[in-house]
């Protein structure tokens, strides 16, 4: 139930602080109602403007806004955001850094219907991890949760991972709002076994290059285009870099093909600590763990991610 409230409009010029709001909706005119007055405002405060939506949505703003839409950086979630791992450090964090000094606003949707079973952890954990990764800074995200079409799953999520929701023009404070790290922590779940045919190879430090070039040839054979097994050999390259870095030096990688995927898991005895790896970019050169992660977030079409002591695996998807 959505509870009555005074009116209480995005217009917020001398705002200095996170805003993290969930956009509750039904059908486009909703949609609209929401996502309009939020622009609106940050244009008329001289506020840069981010809005990340998937294609339809994005085509529906855009139409709306008539000539202000050359005032709005307007990206489609569904090619700038497949990956939700990339979201926080290639589109949010890579707008605010560009405009520094200012209040960005941004209207982010990283969950739409259509959203799979496979992706759907890694969605509700980047939700739960913006408000780690934005803590004290001076911006807003609006977040749309379509009330028709996602599972109640989404919108009990939605209620746990925004401290604010909204409808319409209203808004109130998320009664079921948890903190970040912990709601994160909720999604760390262990991944389902591979497929007992897929080969596994092993990773050492004298062996980085053969693992590469075998990585290559499975890639090649399982039909992945040239620029992607690119992409691939690079991302495990990071990965077992780190492997025999910081992870006691050995671990393994196993390849497999699904209907959509090539799948490539990395398995090692490390232990990520920190929940925002892969999606801060270190500052200076010597975290190069960090880094290594935020490329894989960037080159993947997806990542998941389950991590304990002693244990750690990191699940690559490409689309083939």
């Amino acid at each position: 139930m959505i509870p009555h409230t005074a009116e209480n409009r995005f217009s917020n010029p001398d705002a200095q602080h996170f805003d993290h709001p969930a956009l509750l909706y039904r059908g486009i005119d909703e949609y609209l109602a929401g996502t309009l007055p939020f622009i609106r405002a940050g244009l008329d405060a001289g506020d840069p403007v981010l809005v990340a939506v998937p294609g339809a949505n994005l085509a529906a703003i855009r139409a709306a806004l008539g000539d202000d839409a050359s005032r709005v950086r307007l990206d489609d979630m569904t090619v700038a955001g497949r990956n939700p791992g990339r979201i926080i450090p290639g589109v949010l964090l890579a707008f605010a850094r560009a405009h520094p000094g200012r209040r960005p606003r941004i209207i982010g949707e990283p969950i739409w219907p259509g959203r799979s079973e496979l992706e759907y952890p890694a969605c509700a954990q980047h939700e739960a991890l913006i408000n780690a990764a934005f803590a004290g800074r001076n911006a807003e995200i609006l977040c749309p949760y379509d009330l028709a079409d996602l599972d109640q799953r989404a919108i009990d999520d939605a209620y746990r991972t925004h401290p604010t929701l909204a409808m319409g023009a209203r808004r109130w404070a998320s009664p079921r709002y948890g903190d970040p790290l912990a709601v994160a922590a909720d999604f760390n779940r262990p991944l389902p076994p591979p497929p007992g045919h897929a080969p596994t190879l092993p990773v050492t430090f004298d062996g980085l290059s053969a693992l590469r070039h075998a990585v290559a040839r499975y890639a090649t054979t399982a039909g992945l285009p040239d620029d992607r097994v690119e992409d691939l050999v690079l991302a495990v390259g990071e990965l077992a870099a780190n492997t025999v870095e910081h992870a006691g030096g050995t671990g393994s990688v196993t390849l497999w093909t699904d209907e959509e995927h090539l799948v490539c898991q990395v398995s090692d005895g490390g232990h990520l600590t920190d929940p925002l790896a892969g999606r801060i970019p270190p500052a200076g050169t010597a975290a190069t763990g960090g880094r290594g992660l935020v490329i894989v977030n960037q080159l993947c079409d997806l990542v998941r991610v389950h991590t304990r002591p002693g244990a750690t695996t990191v699940r690559l998807y490409l689309r083939r």
